[in-house]
């Protein structure tokens, strides 16, 4: 009767807290719990897209221009300090410009070129000001940033032993509801392991004065990780 009365009680729990399966064998009772750990780390590279986009009246001159300024933004870049290794073109496009009128087919007036430059900035107090400095040589199109962990698995581990001990409590609960004990653990399956940002958005903050450099917010970021622990009972 206790043990029906845990499980039942265990079927009410929420499904992203934990789920629990018992299976009644001869040696012992089959539990599985599901558990969840996290733990937080500022996030210490910043990833930012900062491009040109131009209009002329052809495509050659279109595609100049972009040439043109975008030699300037990413000479500004290298001269910031960010190594080779954290350049990457992104997208480099060229389309015709139309102008559309009621009851008539599409006119181009012109083309418009763009290049963007992916920046991975690993110092993300300074990222703000770099990007200003790139606005003032040309840039016109900058997206981002998208803030991150560079290396996430310590902290992932940190996360995996908190929700086996999380699981391991658990079980421990159940046991005792329904007269058992754990004997061990027959299995660890790790469902998936991510991060997302918590407490502040990553965002770029333009302060009042004009003058005052973009400033990049970190804020924090929860790294998680969900486990599947089957235990014996007996």
């Amino acid at each position: 009767m206790m043990l029906a009365t845990a499980l039942a009680a265990a079927a009410t729990v929420p499904a992203f807290a934990q789920e629990t399966r018992p299976m009644i064998l001869a040696e012992g009772t089959l539990l599985d719990i599901s558990a969840e750990g996290s733990t937080t780390r500022v996030p210490d590279l910043a990833v930012i897209q900062a491009g040109v986009v131009t209009q002329a009246a052809t495509a050659v001159q279109a595609m100049q221009a972009n040439s043109a300024r975008m030699a300037s933004v990413i000479a500004a870049v290298r001269q910031s300090g960010i190594a080779e290794r954290d350049l990457q073109t992104a997208v480099v496009s060229l389309s015709p410009v139309y102008r559309n009128e009621d009851n008539k087919p599409p006119v181009i007036t012109g083309y418009q070129a763009s290049n963007q430059l992916t920046v991975r900035f690993r110092d993300v107090a300074k990222s703000g000001a770099i990007l200003d400095t790139l606005v003032r040589q040309g840039a016109n199109n900058i997206s981002g940033p998208n803030l991150t962990v560079e290396q996430p698995e310590p902290a992932l581990d940190e996360a995996r032993a908190e929700a086996v001990r999380k699981a391991r409590a658990r079980a421990e609960l159940y046991a005792r509801a329904a007269g058992l004990k754990v004997d061990r653990i027959v299995s660890i399956v790790e469902a998936n392991a991510d991060y997302m940002p918590v407490l502040m958005e990553p965002q770029m903050v333009r302060m009042a004065s004009a003058e005052a450099d973009t400033q990049v917010v970190p804020g924090e970021q929860k790294l998680r990780v969900m486990v599947s622990v089957r235990f014996l009972l007996k």
